[in-house]
């Protein structure tokens, strides 16, 4: 498949099958070594069965790969996740098979997505927009807080990570006037947070946090739901964005975009949050090799 995609773009990608991941390295110098573990046509565009179990298979046999320790950091791509359930993948998304396929509580598995200009993380991420106010607890915010705050001291080495923590409702709140989730739960987890040494600052009103003379305040905005994360992080860095799961064991990142089936096999991706995911790994995972 990957012969066939360089062909259509009269690229010269020489292949170097192997039969396990332990030492790749040398394979580099001549060839992109590539460890088979299932056959598919080249559809570009057009997701199948086949292609959902193939990429199943891959993410199961590179999770193993990094979960043993032969390889350092795993780095997936964007999944049809309506695809992958048709064939019996009964995660809600690679994050959670992940966490899975190395002991972690889902609940562990804190994502972040992060860029040139501004990291986030969403407290709930794929439900209802409806059901995130019932999702939302003290207990929630402050364990994933804490996570986020371990993981930029770890793996980013901030020694002293700034929480700028997001309100849920308009204008935070406005004190109750536009809701109580403020006052009830975010508030007192954010001074939970501060008693224990955490740098946390909010409830913010989230139409003004992410404006160009407040980002340099914090190093990463804790967000309440998907879109409050994920739009100022697109609409600044699309093509450099990176999706990273916090609070694993292993490395784990992926470009913060989708399949984008309707450019597919077209020739104008643009690579740029592929390369960033990849290097951001690197970058990681040699930290964490350095501890």
């Amino acid at each position: 498949m990957l012969s066939e995609a360089a062909d259509t773009r009269g690229i010269d990608l020489p292949i170097a099958l192997v039969t396990e991941l332990a030492k790749p390295a040398a394979a580099f110098k001549t060839a992109l070594p590539l460890l088979q573990v299932g056959r598919g046509s080249y559809r570009p565009g057009q997701p199948d069965e086949q292609g959902a179990r193939l990429a199943v298979k891959s993410l199961e046999r590179a999770a193993a790969t990094v979960g043993v320790g032969v390889a350092d950091a795993l780095v997936t791509g964007p999944v049809a996740k309506a695809e992958l359930a048709k064939v019996g993948f009964d995660f809600p998304g690679q994050t959670e098979f992940v966490a899975a396929s190395c002991d972690s509580s889902p609940e562990d598995a804190v994502m972040m997505l992060a860029g040139p200009s501004l990291r986030t993380v969403p407290m709930t991420v794929h439900c209802a927009l409806s059901e995130v106010p019932g999702r939302l607890s003290v207990e929630l915010i402050v364990n994933r807080s804490r996570i986020v705050a371990r993981a930029l001291r770890e793996d980013f080495g901030i020694s002293k990570p700034r929480l700028a923590i997001c309100g849920l409702n308009p204008h935070a709140g406005e004190d109750g006037r536009m809701g109580r989730e403020e006052i009830e739960i975010i508030a007192p987890a954010i001074a939970a947070l501060r008693a224990e040494g955490i740098d946390a600052t909010g409830p913010h009103a989230a139409d003004t946090l992410f404006a160009p003379h407040l980002r340099p305040t914090y190093d990463v905005a804790i967000a309440m739901y998907h879109d409050q994360a994920l739009v100022p992080l697109k609409a600044l860095d699309f093509d450099q964005g990176v999706n990273v799961t916090l609070g694993l064991p292993v490395v784990r990142t992926s470009p913060d975009h989708g399949t984008a089936f309707g450019i597919a096999g077209k020739g104008v991706a643009d690579p740029g949050a592929m390369l960033a995911a990849i290097r951001m790994a690197g970058e990681i995972a040699a930290r964490r090799a350095a501890a």
